[in-house]
């Protein structure tokens, strides 16, 4: 391979670039291996975007695999949303595999291991075999039933497979070194009796491998040739080896880690956000305060943001928290080059045009597409691609409705927008002069009076809807569900995480389709909701003070 074009940008890749010049490997293979028991939050989004673009970097392959070794949180729901999360995010795996199409294969490596000596039963309880691991500064305890014989380990172990064992009553542990100062080399348990049907294999199985007895025999079977996963398991790779080592495999894996992804006020814990889940305190795994991918893309994030995230972020061994504001900053730069535009009144009061007829209509031109000014390879930009700018029409009567905060009948020094007697510009139209209003009884502006006029400057613009047509919207306001602090997360739960109000809105709105980010003038990108259609969810705000720090 003509390595000249390949600049490594990560540890892990300068790793991938010596592989192949040794000829340690010769085509790169690698595997994003979720298991199936939530959904992709986006924590998993950096290391799906990694392991797929890396192995495209190379020239090489990148499988999906499930690892669904335990039936009791797995189902094939979560896996059909995995994929289509990947699919959504611009992958398509080489292959799309599971770990429970390797059962059988475990368990024969599992046989081999107790006929070498190095794996017997164990009828000790959970809490037992806890206790005899010994902590960080003492050895561990030998099991008293550590030195069974090889014929008495595989009898019971054929045991435990036909199904006279009950759930936690006999483990196979792996023999290595009960004072070993790493505690995963303690004798693990690598397998377990599970009387639970499996979502893909029926009631075949009674017992099911640990994670980290099956993890190097995926690796193995798969032949990949760099497996790569967070720091967390930089511990357990020794253990990894040993598995490798001790089943004979021939085509050895490797496993590397990096720093898992950290974000402030963010919930970064799949059974946190399982707890989110089935507490109620969310409406489901895709409710658009979540950080799951099905959240995200509900509350109208683009993928191509979380991907230019994750590449910004990078890959590094050394753990960090980035700022969730780096985050809005990408779907901020994406949005602002690809979104269309909206008008919204978020706080309407009524303005009337006085000095035009009745039964006046006209029409006015605005620009549907982003920021053109804005270089970006999906922007719709007539230099680029020789697309036009495209363009809708609105209607604009004498009957119109403006935000509230656009008038101010007693106004600071420095206030453009519309005064008594002043003038404002309404966007993309004529100009108008103020010539009087109505309260209520308590002092609150009710209505505002207005005349068209032939002057063609004004200091201030403002955004109006047109009465007669206007849409009747939500806007949902979202703030972190979970800020960070001390204490329990549950504790820290934001109640007011989500604030919902009504707006008056354009009557194009309706036509914007689910899921999709659009711009509220001067309010924020919004998206209609999948689940309450009149809804729009707060994508992120207009501003940004992050790039003025970083």
């Amino acid at each position: 391979m003509d390595f000249a074009g390949i600049t490594p940008t990560n540890f892990i890749e300068n790793i991938i670039v010596d592989d192949l010049k040794s000829g340690r490997v010769n085509n790169v293979v690698m595997r994003f291996p979720p298991e199936p028991n939530g959904r992709l939050h986006i924590g998993h989004a950096k290391a799906a975007c990694f392991n797929f673009m890396t192995a495209q970097k190379f020239g090489g392959k990148c499988n999906l695999r499930f690892d669904d070794t335990n039936p009791v949180k797995e189902d094939a729901d979560f896996c059909d949303q995995i994929l289509y999360d990947i699919r959504w995010l611009g992958f398509e795996p080489a292959d799309i595999l599971y770990a429970s199409s390797y059962f059988d294969y475990m368990r024969d490596c599992a046989v081999k291991l107790i006929e070498k000596g190095l794996a017997y039963i164990d009828d000790s309880t959970p809490e037992q075999i806890k206790n005899m691991r010994g902590t960080l500064t003492s050895a561990g305890e030998n099991s008293p039933f550590r030195n069974r014989s090889v014929r008495e380990n595989l009898a019971l172990f054929d045991k435990m497979q036909r199904g006279d064992v009950k759930d936690g009553g006999m483990v196979l542990r792996a023999k290595i070194d009960m004072a070993s100062p790493n505690m995963n080399m303690r004798d693990p348990v690598i397998y377990r009796v599970l009387h639970a049907p499996h979502h893909r294999t029926g009631d075949k199985w009674c017992i099911y491998p640990m994670y980290d007895f099956a993890h190097p025999l995926e690796d193995a079977i798969e032949h990949i040739t760099h497996s790569c996963c967070t720091m967390e398991f930089e511990d357990h790779r020794p253990l990894y080896d040993w598995v490798i080592d001790n089943c004979d495999i021939a085509d050895k894996p490797h496993q590397y880690e990096f720093a898992r992804l950290s974000m402030t006020d963010t919930v970064m814990s799949k059974r946190y956000l399982k707890q989110l889940v089935d507490s109620g305190i969310v409406d489901g795994w895709d409710d658009p305060r979540m950080p799951t991918l099905s959240g995200l893309r509900r509350r109208g994030v683009p993928a191509h943001a979380i991907v230019a995230f994750c590449n910004e972020v990078g890959l590094a061994k050394a753990v960090g928290t980035v700022d969730t504001a780096q985050f809005h900053d990408c779907v901020r730069d994406e949005l602002n080059a690809t979104a269309k535009r909206y008008m919204v009144v978020p706080d309407p009061v009524e303005l009337d045009i006085i000095n035009i007829p009745d039964d006046f209509e006209n029409f006015v031109e605005v620009t549907e597409g982003g920021d053109y000014s804005v270089p970006h390879p999906t922007a719709i930009d007539p230099e680029v691609n020789n697309t036009p700018v495209v363009t809708r029409r609105i209607r604009l009567s004498k009957r119109l409705y403006i935000n509230r905060e656009d008038f101010m009948a007693d106004p600071p020094k420095g206030y453009h927008r519309l005064v008594p007697n002043g003038l404002a510009r309404l966007k993309n139209s004529f100009i108008v002069r103020c010539v009087g209003f109505d309260t209520d009884d308590k002092g609150n502006v009710t209505r505002i009076r207005v005349e068209k006029t032939d002057e063609v400057k004004a200091k201030g613009v403002i955004q109006w809807v047109d009465r007669d047509t206007a849409a009747d919207i939500k806007i949902k306001s979202l703030s972190a569900l979970v800020p960070d602090g001390d204490g329990d997360f549950t504790e820290r739960i934001n109640a007011n995480s989500i604030a919902v109000g009504s707006a008056k809105a354009e009557r194009g709105v309706n036509d914007i389709p689910v899921g999709e980010g659009v711009q509220f003038f001067r309010i924020g990108y919004f998206a209609r909701d999948a689940k309450e259609t009149d809804a729009f969810n707060q994508v992120v705000e207009l501003k940004s003070s992050y790039k003025t720090t970083k």
